[in-house]
């Protein structure tokens, strides 16, 4: 006995003319690479922080704050940024009324390694433009108390 595969006239030819296409759509690989994305997306959220890379000193007490201020950050090559734009410092309470109008403190981010001096004259201006000034720290962890002893 012979099976056929074809329409069974012998015409091999016309083998596929009849045949319904399909028309589905396959979802499995976009679903693999929207759980990827996910997954990367997961991983590197936490790292994500302000563009500007300022090291702060580690402290033994932190009061935890969760105010939406502005940040004035002064790097190690002692540059003053609010937020992530560079900002001269005599233009410094005048840019924080215009961009934060009715702020009444602000965050001081400043690298640890950056000289005493820059850190001094951007208090003294922010303290003549009458806001208060709330200086950034972190936390000092138990590795480092162990070191030091």
């Amino acid at each position: 006995m012979a099976i056929g595969i074809n329409s069974g006239n012998g015409n091999s030819r016309r083998r596929f003319h009849g045949s319904p296409s399909l028309s589905e759509i396959n979802v499995t690989p976009f679903v693999d690479v929207v759980l990827v994305l996910l997954i990367i997306f997961m991983l590197t959220a936490h790292v994500m922080e302000f563009g500007i890379e300022v090291d702060v000193p580690k402290v033994r007490q932190v009061k935890d704050s969760a105010q939406e201020l502005p940040v004035v950050n002064i790097t190690r090559d002692a540059r003053l940024y609010l937020n992530d734009k560079e900002v001269n410092i005599n233009n410094l309470p005048e840019e924080l009324q215009r961009r934060f109008a009715g702020a009444k403190s602000v965050y001081l981010r400043a690298d640890k390694d950056t000289v005493w001096d820059p850190i001094a004259q951007v208090m003294s201006a922010l303290g003549e433009a009458k806001l208060g000034v709330n200086v950034v720290t972190q936390p000092e962890d138990e590795a480092d108390k162990n070191r030091r002893r």
